[in-house]
């Protein structure tokens, strides 16, 4: 059974077809990218997923119950948090209350909550930072702040908005080791959305492609860099090409070097 399942989702904004029938499978423990060109869609299936927009029609399933008509707050409570790629913390607030705000709404008790912030700042590297303000962070250091912020409300599936967009190439390899140890090491399931093919195909275990709505292809990195749909949809043959070298498994395809 699929951790995190939709059916059929789809949502229009008047003539306007943002997601038209789109049916994602996650596993538990798995990487899913989510590609396509701007206005795919993509943000669109976040917020039906984390529950901020309503579907026009198909359902959200989550470990074998539905939760399409769960409120936002209810699906963070359920295990359904998301990130989002404008990072907007509070700026009257430290670091540490951010995160703490985030936690309280899903354990309640506040000792338990103080304990869960302390552990995930050490876990995105803010710990030494704890009592600074947003604003004196760098765009990378508020990208781990919103991180921090999702992962204190203990999920188990995460929506990563395009969380390496912005940051330099040092960071983004950070980031995603970040990522693959949050998924190993607490067995979080991730969704992440993502311009920057190398970080997207080196870190997925499976990529879905959408164009205008649709689900165009779905498969393991390597395959679906090579799609001539996927191709002439988004990626063009020069970035199809440096993807395809980021994928899982392409070095070992092409064979060892001299």
């Amino acid at each position: 059974m699929a951790l995190l399942e939709t059916r059929g989702l789809t949502r229009r904004f008047g003539g306007l077809v943002a997601l038209d029938s789109v049916d994602l499978t996650l596993g538990a423990g798995e990487i899913l990218g989510v590609i396509g060109p701007n206005g795919a869609g993509k943000t669109t299936l976040f917020s039906l997923i984390g529950g901020s927009l309503r579907p026009t029609a198909g359902e959200i399933w989550l470990d074998g119950r539905p939760v399409t008509r769960l409120a936002a707050h209810q699906r963070v409570r359920a295990g359904i948090v998301r990130t989002h790629q404008v990072v907007r913390p509070f700026a009257n607030l430290t670091i540490f209350e951010n995160v703490l705000v985030a936690a309280m709404h899903a354990h309640r008790g506040t000792g338990h909550a103080r304990d869960r912030v302390a552990e995930v700042l050490e876990l995105v590297g803010l710990a030494d930072r704890y009592d600074q303000a947003p604003g004196a962070l760098t765009l990378a250091a508020r990208k781990r702040l919103e991180l921090a912020r999702a992962l204190s409300t203990g999920p188990r599936v995460l929506l990563l908005d395009e969380v390496v967009a912005g940051v330099n190439p040092a960071e983004a390899v950070a980031f995603a080791a970040l990522i693959r140890r949050i998924r190993d090491e607490r067995g979080v399931s991730v969704v992440m959305t993502e311009h920057v093919m190398p970080a997207v195909m080196s870190l997925s275990d499976r990529i879905m492609v959408l164009e205008y709505g649709k689900r165009i292809a779905e498969g393991k990195p390597a395959d679906v860099v090579a799609n001539p749909r996927v191709i002439a949809a988004y990626l063009g043959s020069e970035a199809a090409g440096a993807a395809e070298g980021a994928a899982p498994g392409a070095a070992a395809a092409e064979g060892a070097a001299p």
